[in-house]
């Protein structure tokens, strides 16, 4: 064997691991403007609409949430588990039917909360209204960053969410010092700048949407996008169901006050969203070249979120209390800084969660994904809601550090059984079929 034939599997792993840590960088930055941009939107609003209007603003964002994480499920997490790095060709068809399908999602969800938000209390409505009409855009926009994502092209997902920040926080700007600032101004500001980048991710892609492959999208992904809406709506639910039963238990103020605290650690999830958008493509890559490796980049991938989370955490609690705290979130700092503790043990333990549910999609376990999540889900809005009830916003809160630390369990003995399935399966396993066959035609 040639000297140069020994050279080249070492000097190959060393490019290949460039490539990964070079992704996953672009990812991070993307998810730091759109975590920048979001946390600009929320500081703005906390000090501009107080602790019971921001806890207004608070339940139609986490209505966004939820609706955002269902549409995923049918539209864009099949497209990344099962077009990530595909020939352009491949990609352009997937991707122009997954973006439709997020922008009839949008449309559809839209209408629901326009009624529903007719039925609301006054101090709610106005927030709900405004969320129907902008969600189709905050759909489509969306489905651009998983689409570059799965182009392995994060760099143009960081463009696409630059262009949106920039817009977004000029608008809240304005309305600020046009005196226009309320719920449902920030909410149309929120949508209309998505809006923007919606526009422009169609000139970055060139791809068009159409709307006519959408039913043979959901169909032949369907064996991955039940389970993935299933999944995505029971933690988004969850979720949503936590800050409503706070809300009821506790009052607006308290939403308020948890919406706040989380605020804080909008720089971490800079590195936490930041790596979940990568980490199912890259994992994806490590199955194809060597399954058994697969526990070890999750364990290495959850390691660094969790020992971020707690950096940050460390240095918020140090900091904030010197007068930070204070100019950034004004009346709503002071109980919300009594909520970190908790909070930060909730982020630290999410980020083994988030490492190993990446693995558990990679492998394309969409039962195992589920039945995690499901179980995940229902913990989350058992202790947060019961926390809630024994102890308000404080309870809540650490009522979901526990559940997160017990979900994180149940993902990993997922991710171990999956990972098995998949190794005794391999050798028998023949090449998926081509699922834009159907959408062209």
């Amino acid at each position: 064997m040639s000297r140069h034939s020994l050279e080249k599997p070492p000097l190959l792993a060393r490019v290949r691991r460039f490539g990964v840590v070079s992704r996953l960088g672009w990812g991070v930055a993307d998810q730091g403007v759109s975590s920048l941009s979001n946390f600009a939107m929320g500081i703005i609003a906390a000090r501009a609409l107080g602790s019971e209007g921001f806890g207004a603003f608070t339940l139609a964002y986490v209505t966004y949430a939820f609706l955002l994480s269902a549409t995923r499920g049918v539209a864009t997490d099949p497209l990344v588990v099962r077009f990530s790095g595909q020939p352009h060709p491949v990609w352009r068809k997937a991707v122009a039917a997954a973006s439709a399908t997020s922008a009839i999602a949008g449309v559809a969800a839209g209408v629901v909360c326009v009624l529903v938000g007719l039925l609301m209390p006054s101090e709610i409505r106005g927030g709900f209204i405004a969320l129907g009409v902008v969600l189709p855009a905050l759909m489509l926009q969306d489905s651009w960053r998983f689409a570059f994502f799965a182009a392995r092209r994060p760099a143009m997902a960081l463009v696409n969410d630059l262009v949106w920040g920039a817009v977004m926080v000029a608008a809240l700007v304005s309305l600020l010092l046009t005196g226009h600032s309320g719920v449902t101004p920030f909410v149309l500001a929120f949508g209309g700048s998505a809006a923007v980048a919606a526009l422009f991710g169609l000139w970055q892609s060139k791809v068009r949407p159409r709307p006519a492959w959408v039913r043979a999208w959901v169909t032949d992904n369907r064996d991955l996008g039940v389970r993935y809406l299933m999944e995505n709506v029971s933690i988004g639910g969850a979720r949503q169901l936590r800050m409503f039963a706070l809300g009821a238990f506790a009052g607006l103020a308290a939403v308020g006050d948890t919406r706040g605290a989380e605020i804080l650690m909008g720089p971490f999830l800079v590195i936490l969203m930041g790596a979940s958008q990568v980490a199912v493509p890259e994992a994806s890559q490590v199955i194809r070249r060597a399954p058994r490796r697969l526990v070890h980049f999750c364990l290495a991938l959850g390691a660094v979120l969790a020992s971020t989370a707690a950096v940050w955490g460390m240095t918020i609690l140090l900091l904030l209390p010197t007068g930070l705290g204070d100019l950034l979130l004004g009346e709503i700092w002071v109980p919300a800084s009594a909520l970190l503790p908790a909070v930060i043990v909730a982020f630290f333990m999410g980020g083994f969660e988030i490492a190993a549910a990446a693995g558990v999609r990679a492998l394309g376990a969409a039962r195992r994904s589920l039945k995690a999540q499901l179980t995940a889900a229902m913990l989350y809005v058992v202790a947060g809601g019961v926390g809630a009830y024994v102890d308000g916003a404080r309870g809540s809160a650490w009522g979901v550090a526990i559940a997160t630390t017990a979900g994180t369990f149940v993902w990993w003995v997922q991710l171990r059984r999956a990972l098995e399935e998949h190794v005794n399966a391999s050798s028998g396993s023949q090449a998926q079929p081509d699922r834009t066959d159907r959408i062209a035609t």
